[in-house]
This record gives structure tokens, sequence and C-alpha cells, in this order.
């Protein structure tokens, strides 16, 4: 409040100078009350044009003042051109006026429309290249072998120019060539979905020749190459995440992707799973769901090789994943005749996914 009144004191003291000196220099010949109400006319009008500009940007206003001031130089060159060639004509006098008024204004309005321009980022933007710019997926040995990538790729999820180094290629060629006929089996595999992804339509592979002989280890040489490029890592590997943030490198985690697009899971609900191990309790049952998820089921130990319909009692997230923890609803259990009869009749299935007969049915 203090601060408007202020404001209001200096325009009032700014019209009243700007009329005093009217009165006293007397721009118009006659009466010095005519003089006045013309100082206090312009006053009033300056005053107005200043609340007007309070809310322009800084830009809008440093590009009028500007365009103002190139159309004014122009004005200038093209007045004296006119009357060295004829001072003495009106018409060469009109428009000599006629100009001066003109190409300031057409400068000034043009100007602030396009102050936006004398911001950094649009000044920046003049020295660009006007090219789209390329984003960079670099694939690290680990997300190439373990496979997802390509169904990722493939969907359309994973845009830009997905970069393989000769690095990541001979330590892929190592692993195929390991005596080790499991890791043989990786690295082959891996190879099989670089191939796969080449011949994928609309999708740009580039086999960069970058290399970082200073480095040693593969995972340092990505981060390395990631910075070159101002590309993203594609990994699977929790350790080069890790190393990755902290050295202010961009990654895209297909685990962390995975596990983001697993669905929800409350206590309460009921699902099915199909019994596979013992659990490390006592009458615990292990399962697992189509996305890998492990699910342990108590009073499921001796339901090995079927298919139980469970009540899920928790879930817990770790950092290797989830776990979902169930609870297999049979008459024998505690109030388990009426939780049962909420399932709608289904009982344990085989892992044909057929009900058991009873003796009676056989």
């Amino acid at each position: 409040m203090i601060a408007m009144h202020g404001y209001v004191l200096v325009r009032f003291i700014f019209v009243a100078i700007v009329t005093y000196l009217a009165t006293l220099i007397l721009p118009i010949d006659g009466h010095v009350m005519i003089n006045a109400a013309l100082g206090l006319s312009v006053g009033i009008g300056i005053v107005l044009i200043e609340v007007r500009l309070r809310d322009a940007a800084v830009t809008n206003l440093l590009g009028g003042l500007l365009g103002g001031g190139i159309g004014l130089a122009i004005a200038s060159l093209i007045s004296r051109t006119l009357f060295w060639a004829n001072a003495q004509n009106t018409k060469v006098q009109y428009l000599h006026g006629l100009i001066i008024i003109v190409l300031p204004y057409l400068g000034l309005v043009l100007g602030a429309r396009k102050g936006e321009w004398l911001e950094p980022a649009k000044l920046a933007s003049l020295f660009r290249d006007a090219r789209p710019e390329r984003r960079y997926r670099i694939l690290d040995t680990s997300v190439i072998i373990d496979g997802r990538i390509a169904e990722v790729v493939e969907t359309g999820f994973l845009d830009g120019t997905l970069v393989v180094p000769q690095f990541v290629l001979k330590e892929l060629q190592m692993v195929a060539d390991s005596s080790d006929s499991l890791k043989r089996n990786r690295g082959r595999r891996g190879l099989d979905i670089l191939n796969r992804i080449q011949k994928m339509a609309g999708v740009e592979v580039l086999i960069s020749d970058v290399d970082f002989p200073h480095v040693k280890e593969v995972d340092l040489k990505l981060i390395e190459l990631a910075r070159v490029m101002l590309g993203r890592i594609v990994t699977n590997d929790f350790n080069l995440n890790k190393v990755a943030q902290l050295r202010g490198v961009d990654v895209l985690n297909i685990n962390e992707l995975a596990n983001g697009l697993r669905p929800v899971v409350l206590p309460g609900e009921v699902m099915s799973v199909f019994i596979v191990k013992e659990g490390k309790e006592y009458n615990q049952g292990v399962g697992y769901l189509d996305d890998g998820t492990m699910v342990v089921v108590d009073n499921a130990r001796s339901r090995i090789g079927k298919t139980l319909d469970i009540s899920v009692t928790s879930v817990l997230q770790t950092t290797a994943g989830r776990m979902i923890f169930g609870r297999h609803l049979d008459s024998s259990a505690p109030n388990g005749g009426s939780e049962h009869a909420k399932l709608d009749g289904r009982t344990e299935r085989d892992d044909q996914g057929r009900r058991p007969r009873s003796a009676a049915q056989a």
C-alpha cells in the first residue's frame, strides 16, 4: 500500500513538472493557461502510457526500443536523401514528415511483438543446427542379453537412435565364445537379439567405433560415451544404473520399466497361482506370476504341482523386485468354509487346470 501511494506521488510530481515547463517555455503562442493545459495533457498521456507498459515483458520493451531506434535511423537516412534532392518542394516535405512518423512507429510495434527473440534461449537457437536433434540410446551388454529390449523397441516406446558400441559387441562375442555352455548360450542369444533389432522396420541402429583406451571397464566406457554423445544408457544392471546417476548420466532401466508396468495387487484380492516348489517356512508353497513375481502361499506345501485359488494377504516391494504373500483357502482352514464360498465354488486345480474328481464322481 505504501509503495502504491509512492507511485501516485511520483506521477503527480511528474505531471506537475511537465505542466510547469509548458508554462515556462510557452511552446504555443498565446495565454499561459493554454500552454498549461497542453503540458497537463502531455504529462497525463505519458503517465497513462507508463501504466499500460507496467505489465509488459522486459524483452518486449527492449524489442520496441530497438525497433523504434532502427526505424528512426532509417527514416533519418531517407529524409536526408529526399531533402538533398529537393528540399523546397512541399510534397517532399510532407513525405519527409510522414517517413519520420511512420518508420519509427512500425519499428516500435514490430520490435515489441518480436521481443521474445531477445531471450537468451531464442538467441542461442539462432546459432544451433537447424536439423532435428538426434536422441541416442546406448545399449549395454546386460540389456542385450536380457532380450526384453527387442519387445520394447518393437512396440515403439523406445525412440531415438539405438547405439551399440564396438566394445559392447566385443564383450558379447567373448561371452558367446566362452567354454561355459550357459555363458555361451547367453552370448549367442544377445547376438540374435541385436540381429532381430537391426531387421526391424523404422528402427535406426548405429554401431559406434568410439572407444576410450584409457578406461578399462566397459561400464565406465558406456558412461563416457553417453557424455560424449549426450545420450542415455539403456540397461538393467543395478550397479551401472547407480554409478551413471552419480556421474550425471541419464539411464533407462528396463527392470524399473517392468516393475512400473506390473498390475497393482491389493490385499484381499483372489488370484490363481500354480505352486512349483515348497517355501522356506513351514507349510508354505511358492509360485510365480506370468511376469516373474514370486508368490508365497501359506497352507500350500502339500499342493505342489497344482493351481490354487489364493487370497492375497500382503505385498512386499524389495530392491530385487516384488513379492506377494497369500493364503490358500481350503475347508480345513479356520473359517475356510465361509471364505471358500466367496470364491463361487472354485477349488484347487491340477496343472492342466482341471478340477480333481472325488471318489464318488469317479
